[in-house]
């Protein structure tokens, strides 16, 4: 019997019957009893493990379609159903990352969430409305600017990139976001990246906008210079600042979201990355894979055997009213029970996540990946570089546009930002080196 059955409420039964039409019981019966099943780094045998393996699923943020909310731009579309698959699950691999900074890799969503502020701000910023940060119109609207128009389909590359563009503006992460190129992870970048200077992500022109790091800990509300001119942009800040997971580690590293896009064959995956595939998600740094084929997209969050354990957002629920938040039960949020996949479905096209939380952290991952993957392997799905190759542009800090940012005038907050020759080198999703 599975767990926190008993806490849905209606509308997560609405979504039981159309979530592909399996039954929950199936699980079990999916699962190969003789194989260890790995979800994000973690480790489960299935006939001791069950009610751990459920919980593990349960504290997963599952983000489906919905529909029913306030069109984007005013006059846009009013769900996102054949065509945000991939958006959801960027939120998914996103707010998990989100977990890991503020809550810890292993908070339990049933033991947890109970008068849970931190979890509950989280969440809130994933809501289907125009000012949440990370909403369905704020990750559309800013896929404008990679050539992607409102409801066009993201590659996985895309939404990485978006990403990448809308955590400049979330005080409450302070974290550092870094899209691979060109298959290939650069340490010096990212350590130059996470090591930054906080005002070297200020704002353009003459507002520098001064970060507190003793704000992360809720002590110190977070000023501004008064000539600062980003009066929008502090509405999509919260009037109170998160707590961090572990915050007195930070004080020389700021928390990294790595995304590595890659497209592991032409038509169909190369079986020479399935081994490799699966190593990345025995890695304790792991946030999972982002992949599938256009109007189908996956958040894979692990294997047992032979096959992928995924998250699947083809599932179309009633969009929950901001207003009626605190009543409305946040389990259509979360899922009972993961879908099966076989490696050789997975198409091609995908994006690796991770999360390293210190510095530690980080070199941990380059050493496991060096060692288990790049020097083991006859095709290594990536490499990792000390230093950046001759032929790219200079790495250059990402730094926040806050003058760019209306969304007082705007029916949508339109955040307008240009990466420069070295982001649009490797900006679109279909631009990828095959291995």
């Amino acid at each position: 019997m599975f767990l926190a059955l008993s806490m849905a409420g209606p509308m997560m039964d609405a979504a039981f019957l159309t979530y592909e039409g399996i039954a929950m019981n199936s699980v079990e019966s999916n699962l190969n009893m003789d194989e260890p099943v790995w979800i994000l780094g973690k480790h489960f045998k299935p006939d001791e493990d069950m009610e751990k393996f459920n919980a593990e699923i349960l504290t997963k943020f599952w983000f489906t379609y919905r529909r029913n909310f306030h069109p984007i731009g005013g006059t846009g579309p009013m769900s996102d159903t054949g065509w945000g698959c991939m958006l959801r699950c960027g939120q998914m691999m996103l707010a998990q990352a989100l977990l890991c900074r503020h809550l810890g890799r292993d908070w339990d969503w049933r033991s947890g969430r109970k008068d849970n502020e931190i979890y509950m701000m989280i969440l809130h910023s994933f809501l289907d409305k125009k000012d949440s940060l990370y909403s369905i119109h704020q990750i559309a609207q800013m896929g404008v600017g990679e050539g992607k128009q409102i409801g066009q389909w993201f590659g996985p590359n895309t939404v990485a990139q978006v990403i990448k563009k809308l955590v400049l503006f979330d005080d409450n992460a302070d974290m550092a976001v870094h899209v691979a190129m060109d298959n290939t992870v650069v340490i010096e970048d990212i350590k130059k990246l996470c090591k930054s200077s906080i005002n070297a992500w200020g704002c353009y022109g003459e507002c520098s906008y001064i970060h507190d790091r003793s704000s992360l800990t809720g002590n110190q509300s977070v000023s501004k210079p008064p000539h600062c001119s980003c009066e929008s942009s502090q509405k999509l800040k919260s009037n109170r600042k998160l707590k961090s997971f572990n915050s007195e580690e930070l004080q020389s590293w700021r928390p990294l979201l790595l995304f590595i896009p890659l497209r592991l064959g032409l038509s169909e995956i190369n079986s020479d990355y399935y081994n490799s595939l699966k190593i990345m998600f025995t890695l304790r740094q792991s946030l999972g894979v982002i992949g599938g084929k256009p109007n189908h997209a996956h958040y894979f969050i692990g294997f047992n055997g032979d096959r992928l354990l995924y998250l699947d957002p083809h599932t179309t629920q009633q969009t929950i009213e901001p207003e009626r938040f605190n009543v409305i039960p946040d389990e259509s949020f979360h899922c009972v029970y993961p879908c099966f996949m076989s490696f050789q479905s997975l198409d091609p096209s995908v994006a690796l996540g991770f999360y390293c939380h210190t510095e530690d952290d980080f070199d941990d991952w380059c050493q496991a990946v060096n060692e288990l993957v790049v020097q083991r392997e006859k095709r290594p799905m990536f490499e990792i570089n000390q230093t950046r190759p001759r032929h790219w542009p200079p790495f250059e800090l990402p730094k926040r546009p806050c003058h760019d940012v209306d969304c007082v005038k705007s029916d949508f907050t339109e955040l307008n930002y240009d990466y420069g020759a070295e982001e649009k080198l490797f900006d679109s999703s279909g631009e990828y080196e095959i291995l």
